[in-house]
């Protein structure tokens, strides 16, 4: 199961580290040996909102070959969805069978044509900007369309990572790891 993260100048942080803790606690904690990873982005150092520099795995490969595209939020996602080689990038993730979004990420996924017919969420600002993109925006903390799943504001994410532990896994697995990392709400 090969996943990939992708992260942008702008981003929120903690949408991408939210999600991407539970899940790599899969292969850490040997409950799905196979799941891999790779940080995605189209530039060599990536500088989140509030400065804080993050270094990516794969810069400006296609996102073609990944089972699962994760694609975090942040204001900056407002400006990237008329960036034509930023989206045109991310659509190059049109064969990955599951794309998911945290926050404002959906509205990346939208602009690559990933929501069409499909109800998503995000964050509550963001419901007007989303709304063109999809079907319809829904106030839940996640929205799962079976092949495309939106996660709502910042700490959803770590919801989502526990909730993909569960749908990649098994409820087990979502459990062990919920104990692991003393998250109590979900």
């Amino acid at each position: 199961m090969r996943t990939a993260f992708v992260i942008f100048n702008g981003l929120t942080a903690m949408d991408f580290i939210g999600i991407y803790d539970p899940l790599r606690r899969l292969k850490n904690m040997g409950l799905m040996p196979d799941f891999q990873w790779d940080i995605c982005a189209l530039s060599p150092e990536v500088e989140d909102e509030n400065g804080l520099v993050m270094i990516p795995t794969k810069v400006g490969a296609s996102l073609s070959s990944y089972d699962i595209l994760i694609v975090a939020g942040g204001l900056a996602t407002r400006k990237l969805v008329n960036n034509t080689e930023f989206i045109n990038w991310i659509k190059t993730a049109e064969p990955c069978p599951l794309k998911v979004s945290v926050c404002s990420g959906a509205l990346l996924l939208g602009a690559a044509g990933f929501l069409k017919g499909k109800k998503a969420t995000t964050h509550r600002s963001a419901f007007d900007l989303l709304q063109p993109y999809c079907q319809e925006v829904v106030d839940s903390r996640i929205v799962d369309e079976d092949d495309v799943i939106t996660a709502r504001g910042v700490t959803s994410g770590i919801d989502l990572g526990l909730y993909l532990c569960e749908k990649l896994v098994n409820t087990g697995a979502k459990q062990q790891i919920q104990q692991i990392m003393d998250y109590p709400y979900f």
